[in-house]
């Protein structure tokens, strides 16, 4: 009997934390992040709500004014608005993003391993697209035009491409986490600090190992501001 219980805890345990892997929903109106505590938690502990005002949930984030993408080799910049950014998004579940896309620029292949993101294009054309998972590999891409809506979810691997060569573009990504962080491909296999071993990167990549130094070699630059 006691052995059916523990089984029973076990199972009960292992679904609770698949109920909650993403982002708990809050216990109460807001909890404003304390960024300066030395407290550490999973998130961030809350600001005292006496001492919480209206610029708590505000930033004049300047997001209806073009980025400068010149600077980026991908020709790219995007611009979370997380809540380190805004600490009044502590336990809210939510984070947005302006993404600014030169001509012929592009948002490289990369992950969000904490949220889903839904893309709205504001002006312009973009070529999107996410990959599944093992074994499948299955590529879903679409052509989006203005005012055109699409869904990454979350932890796939994703990329957007302004295929015009005469005219940005303008996307803003509403992303299922206070904090969905970003794992850019090329940067974390061959950007990593210190490097994977080119042994193990030839062999996956089926390449000489001459040119897995190459691309090691490169600046790897994150278009994340």
């Amino acid at each position: 009997m006691a052995a059916s219980y523990i089984l029973l805890a076990a199972f009960l345990a292992i679904v609770t934390s698949q109920a909650i892997a993403s982002d708990p929903s809050p216990l109460q109106d807001f909890c404003v992040a304390d960024i300066h505590s030395p407290v550490k938690v999973n998130g961030f502990v809350c600001k005292d709500p006496m001492a919480v005002t209206a610029d708590d949930f505000f930033k004049a984030a300047n997001l209806d004014k073009p980025m400068d993408t010149m600077k980026s080799k991908v020709g790219s910049n995007v611009t979370l608005i997380n809540v380190m950014k805004l600490p009044g998004l502590n336990t809210l579940g939510i984070s947005l993003a302006r993404i600014d896309y030169a001509p012929l620029g592009e948002n490289p292949p990369h992950t969000h391993p904490r949220a889903t993101e839904i893309l709205t294009v504001l002006e312009g054309t973009l070529y999107v697209g996410f990959v599944t998972s093992n074994p499948d590999n299955k590529l879903f891409a679409k052509v989006l035009n203005k005012g055109d809506v699409f869904v990454f979810p979350q932890g796939l691997i994703h990329f957007q491409l302004n295929p015009i060569y005469d005219k940005p573009a303008v996307a803003i990504a509403a992303l299922s986490s206070q904090n969905p962080g970003a794992i850019t491909i090329a940067n974390a296999v061959f950007g990593s600090k210190p490097p994977i071993s080119d042994d193990v990167l030839a062999k996956a990549f089926q390449v000489q190992k001459g040119t897995i130094d190459w691309l090691q070699a490169q600046f790897w630059e994150n278009n994340h501001n």
